[in-house]
């Protein structure tokens, strides 16, 4: 029994390092040259495979971005989810969240992805759609924790998730064209203690 999985098993770990070995690639040439600049034939020489591999995995390069923007997109909501544990107060755990996606969104490249190529070649349906899978989902779920707890007013959820997450989406891109991290992390800060003030 062992020996007849075996092979089924090395096709899949084989399916599964060509796959990776593409979006590695192609995160790589996509922050360098931007997605607009990096062909094809550049993503599959630096992945070491074949381009029927590229198109056995991909549709086409549209699809390959979307890979890497929902990877990193992911990235992104498993730091919040570990940075705020359940022991902070609702109100403390929106503000670590906060500031981790900021340091999430330092990472080189990923603001690039995210915020410019991600919505300019995606669209941006596609990125809200993304985006609800992930860092919106964990910040909607800390405004949920946070009314449910008390220590916000009762708002509409997704209009305030909305607002809020394109507020922390710009405090991003000022970063990443050298504003003071510092700065916006007060700010942000500030913003969500005046809405627990308003609960009131």
């Amino acid at each position: 029994m062992q020996e007849a999985n075996s092979p089924r098993r090395s096709n899949r770990e084989r399916t599964e390092a060509t796959r990776a070995a593409l979006l590695d690639a192609a995160r790589k040439l996509f922050v360098e040259k931007s997605y607009a600049e990096t062909g094809t034939p550049e993503i599959v020489a630096a992945a070491g495979v074949t381009r029927g591999a590229l198109y056995h995995h991909f549709a086409d390069k549209q699809a390959l971005l979307r890979a890497v923007v929902e990877a990193e997109s992911q990235a992104v909501a498993q730091e919040i989810d570990r940075a705020a544990p359940g022991a902070l107060s609702a109100r403390d755990a929106l503000v670590r969240g906060g500031e981790t996606f900021l340091e999430a969104m330092a990472v080189p490249g990923r603001t690039r992805l995210l915020l410019l190529d991600g919505p300019a070649v995606l669209g941006r349906a596609a990125m809200d759609e993304i985006d609800a899978r992930h860092a919106n989902r964990t910040l909607k779920v800390g405004l949920e924790a946070a009314m449910q707890a008390g220590d916000l007013p009762a708002l509409p959820l997704d209009a305030l998730a909305a607002q809020l997450g394109a507020m922390f989406d710009r405090a991003a891109l000022a970063i990443e064209a050298g504003a003071p991290p510092e700065d916006h992390r007060k700010a942000l800060a500030a913003v969500i203690d005046a809405l627990v003030a308003a609960k009131s």
